[in-house]
C-alpha cells in the first residue's frame, strides 16, 4: 500500500503509441526516493536481472564535487522507467496542447516505507543519481525523461540505446542482448546471436565452457571458478559467423536472414571439447596459469576451428574423435603453459590480447597445422 503521491508539473511527448514518455523535474533528494538501479545479477535459477554495470566511485566522487559548488548548472538528466500505477491528469483549457506534448500534473505513488521497493528504474544517469543522492543541495530540480515500463525487456532495450555515445563496457552489452526481443540497431544485432551462443555454452552441461565463463552478473564467490572472459569467446564466435572462410558462415542464409544456430552450437561444442581433450594440462585454468584460457588463447584456437571443421560433419557420430585427431597434429608444437613457443621465440606467459600477438599466435598454429596436415597426407 501507498501512502504518499508525488506529484510534479510534468509535458507528455507524444512519440511512442502504446508507451507514454514523460518529462519532468524532481529535487535531487527526490531522485532516491522515486528510483532504483537494476543492478545486473542472476537469481538462483541462473536466469539474468538488472542491467546496471557498477557503481564507478571516482566517477561519482567527480560529480559530487560539482554538485557541492555554489553555482551549479546540470542540465544531464536521468531517464526512468516509470511503474504502470503513475497517472498524469492534463491541464484544463484548449492551450495545454500543441499537438507534440501536452502539459499536466504528473502523480507518482510513493512508498509508505523507506525499506519499501521504489516505484521507478533509472534506465540512463545511475552514477549521477549517486551523486545527487549525496550532494548537499538537496533542493537542486533535476531533469527527468521517464516512460511507463515495467516490464525488464523494455527497459534493457532502452538502456542499450541510450548508451552509444558513452560505450558500454562490451562483456555488459554481451550478457544483456540475448534479453532483449525488440529490433535493434544494425551494429547491436550483429552481437546478438555470438551473445545468444556465449550464454548457452555458459550454462549448456554438454558444454566444455560449463561455468568457465566470466560474465558482469559473475558474482564474488564465482569468479574463482571463471577463467575466461565471454568477450574473447563473443569475438571468436562473431568472427567465424561474419567471414566467408569461418566455419560458421555457409549456415547464415543471407538470402532470408536465417542462422541454423543449432548447428552451430554443436560445431562450437564439438570443436571445444576437442580442445580440452586435447589440452587437459592447460584447460580451466586462470589466465595467468595458461594461456590457453586467455584472450590470445581463445581467439587464436578460434581461427584455427575455422580450419578445422570445415572437413568435419557435425552430424557425424566420429566428429569429436575426429576434430582430436586434427588437434593432436599442432599438439607437440603447442606452449601454452610453459616453455617457450616455437619458431616465435615467445615466453608462454608473454602473450597478451592485442591484436599483433592474437595475430601472430594465430598465424603459426595455422602454418603448423597445415604443414603437419601435408605430412600425414
Amino acid at each position: 500500500m501507498t501512502s504518499t503521491v508525488l506529484k510534479r508539473r510534468a509535458l507528455r511527448i507524444e512519440q511512442h503509441p502504446t508507451i507514454p514518455l514523460y518529462v519532468f523535474t524532481l529535487a535531487a533528494e527526490e531522485v532516491h526516493q522515486v528510483a532504483d538501479v537494476a543492478r545486473i545479477s542472476r537469481d538462483e535459477a541462473g536466469k539474468l536481472i538488472g542491467y546496471q554495470r557498477p557503481e564507478k566511485k571516482q566517477h561519482v566522487k567527480q560529480i559530487l564535487e560539482y554538485l557541492d559548488g555554489d553555482e551549479v548548472l546540470f542540465p544531464n538528466g536521468l531517464i526512468l522507467a516509470l511503474p504502470s500505477d503513475v497517472r498524469f491528469k492534463s491541464s484544463p483549457g484548449p492551450g495545454s496542447s500543441d499537438g507534440l506534448c501536452t502539459s499536466g500534473t504528473l502523480e507518482i505513488p510513493l512508498p509508505d516505507s523507506p525499506d519499501a521497493p521504489r516505484p521507478a528504474w533509472i534506465v540512463d544517469g545511475q552514477q549521477r543519481s549517486l551523486a545527487l543522492a549525496r550532494t548537499r543541495n538537496t533542493r537542486l530540480a533535476v531533469t527527468i525523461a521517464g516512460f511507463v515500463a515495467e516490464d525488464l525487456e523494455t527497459q534493457r532495450d532502452q538502456f542499450l540505446r541510450v548508451n552509444t555515445v558513452s560505450p558500454l563496457p562490451t562483456n555488459l552489452v554481451t550478457e544483456l542482448l540475448p534479453e532483449v526481443g525488440t529490433l535493434l540497431p544494425t551494429k547491436l544485432s550483429a552481437r546478438k546471436l555470438p551473445s545468444v551462443l556465449v550464454e548457452a555454452l555458459n550454462h549448456d552441461k554438454d558444454s566444455p565452457f560449463c561455468g568457465l565463463v566470466r560474465r558482469p552478473s559473475t558474482t564474488v564467490e564465482q569468479k574463482a571458478e571463471t577463467v575466461v572472459t565471454d568477450n574473447s569467446l563473443t569475438t571468436a564466435i562473431q568472427e567465424a559467423l561474419n567471414s566467408p572462410s569461418g566455419a560458421f558462415f555457409p549456415y547464415k542464409n543471407l538470402s532470408n536472414g536465417t542462422v541454423d544456430t543449432a548447428t552451430i552450437r554443436q560445431i562450437l561444442v564439438i570443436y571445444w571439447s576437442a580442445v580440452r581433450d586435447t589440452f587437459p594440462e592447460a584447460w580451466a585454468l586462470p589466465a595467468t596459469r595458461s594461456r590457453l584460457m586467455h584472450g590470445v588463447g581463445i581467439r587464436s584456437m578460434g581461427r584455427l576451428m575455422d580450419r578445422v571443421m570445415m572437413t568435419i560433419p557435425p552430424t557425424s557420430p566420429h566428429a569429436l574423435e575426429q576434430a582430436r585427431a586434427e588437434l593432436a597434429l599442432i599438439a607437440p608444437h603447442c606452449r601454452w603453459t610453459e616453455g617457450r613457443w616455437p619458431d616465435l621465440n615467445i615466453p608462454w606467459n608473454e602473450l597478451q590480447n592485442n591484436p599483433r600477438h592474437i595475430s601472430t599466435l594465430s598465424n603459426y598454429l595455422l602454418r603448423t597445422y597445415v604443414q603437419e596436415k601435408a605430412k600425414v597426407a
